[in-house]
This record gives C-alpha cells, sequence and structure tokens, in this order.
C-alpha cells in the first residue's frame, strides 16, 4: 500500500462524523476516557503515537460492509472475521448464508457489544464470538476471511496468513489493504474501500518473489 492511500484513509477517518450511535458504541468498546483523550490530545499527533492508539475502534459503515459482502458473493461455508469488532461484519455474513461465521476479538467489551447485537437480531444461536489472541487463531480450514486491521498489524499477520489458510481462500480486507500484496478484486472507494486476495495466487507471487530474490543474491555472490 502506498502512502498516498495509507494518508488518505487516515484522514478519513478522522473526519468522518460518526453520529451518536457510532459516538456510543466507540465510547463503550475502548472507554470513554480514553475516546475523550485521542480526539482532544493525541488525534493531532496521529502518526507519532504508538500502535494501539493509531486506529481506534470505529465501527464498520454500511457502505464499508456491503463491498466486503460484495467480494464475497458466491462464495459459502464459514466465514472468520479477525479483529471482529462489534460484531456487524459476522452478523451480516451469516443473514447472508454463511456459517459457522466466528468472529474473533480481544476487546470483552466489544465481544459483550457483539453478543448483544446477535441478541438483539436473534442470530445469537447462528454466530459465535470469541477472545482470542489472533495469533493464536487456527487457520488452517478457513476459506472466507475477513479483517479490519491496522496496516502495521497487516504486516505482522501477513506470514500467519500464507502458512495457515488453503489455497481456496478468500481474504478480504476493509478499510486498509495488505501492504505487500496484490489484490485479485476492489471494491468501493475512500476509506469505504475493501480488497479481495486469492491465496493461491498470493502464494504463488510470494515463493516467486522470493525465488528471484535468492537467485540475484546467488548471481551477486558472497559479500566481502
Amino acid at each position: 500500500m502506498d502512502d498516498d492511500t495509507s494518508e488518505q484513509a487516515f484522514a478519513e477517518l478522522q473526519s468522518r462524523n460518526l453520529g451518536g450511535w457510532g459516538l456510543a458504541q466507540i465510547g463503550f468498546g475502548t472507554g470513554l476516557a480514553i475516546y475523550a483523550m485521542w480526539v482532544g490530545i493525541l488525534q493531532p499527533g496521529f502518526r507519532k503515537v504508538p500502535l494501539k492508539l493509531q486506529v481506534p475502534y470505529i465501527p464498520a459503515s454500511k457502505a464499508q460492509v456491503d463491498n466486503v459482502m460484495t467480494l464475497l458473493k458466491g462464495r459459502n461455508g464459514g466465514l472468520v472475521d479477525l479483529g471482529s469488532g462489534d460484531g456487524r461484519i459476522v452478523l451480516e455474513a451469516s443473514r447472508r448464508g454463511f456459517s459457522p461465521a466466528v468472529g474473533y476479538e480481544l476487546n470483552p467489551w466489544l465481544i459483550c457489544l457483539s453478543r448483544f447485537h446477535a441478541w438483539r437480531a436473534d442470530r445469537h444461536e447462528k454466530v459465535s464470538f470469541r477472545r482470542e489472541d489472533l495469533w493464536k487463531v487456527d487457520l488452517t480450514e478457513c476459506k472466507n476471511i475477513t479483517v479490519f486491521l491496522a496496516p502495521s498489524v497487516l504486516l505482522v499477520v501477513t506470514e500467519c496468513l500464507l502458512d495457515e489458510l488453503p489455497d481456496d481462500a478468500l481474504v478480504v480486507a476493509g478499510r486498509f489493504p495488505f501492504p505487500d500484496w496484490a489484490p485479485c478484486r476492489v471494491e468501493g472507494c475512500g476509506v469505504d474501500r475493501a480488497w479481495a486476495y486469492n491465496m493461491q495466487a498470493q502464494r504463488r507471487r510470494t515463493l516467486g518473489e522470493k525465488g528471484n530474490l535468492a537467485t540475484a543474491e546467488e548471481k551477486s555472490g558472497p559479500s566481502v
């Protein structure tokens, strides 16, 4: 992902009017005190703050959810959402026939909010939300994966996805693309954009790049 795309997304995240319900959910998910500190003190120095504060919890917009679902159209089976927030991606996936639909989230307040949303939508028996470290989730049988994560986190999770996902898996990233991956499809624009990645194609591309690097190192010979 180039710097312009990242900066545009960050700028839109900071300027977006979230509305009363959106602000209420942010307060519930991250704590009003933390969010107030973010808006009043930390937001102006956005790029200088630690990773944990770079992207606060912001509910996905309807357009973001729709774009993710458009990229998943025609697929079936289960779906896993890494960093599931308030659960809206998981719930919409369930409505569209994905089963099981599972969200993984570390924030216990967001897990509670997700389960409340599932209960209110009468889908609490069709979806599940689990508090678990993203790096410990078993992805070996996952065919449909969605992620709404910060670019620096996407860089770290890349290796895990390449190592564990089957070739026929599709990964859909919302809000930020994977920095070093080439999407097979893109839907939407601006901060609502979503990117789809075919794992077989991405794995071949990654292996090809490693092979080219090894060949170049062999031709250059040992360093003196």
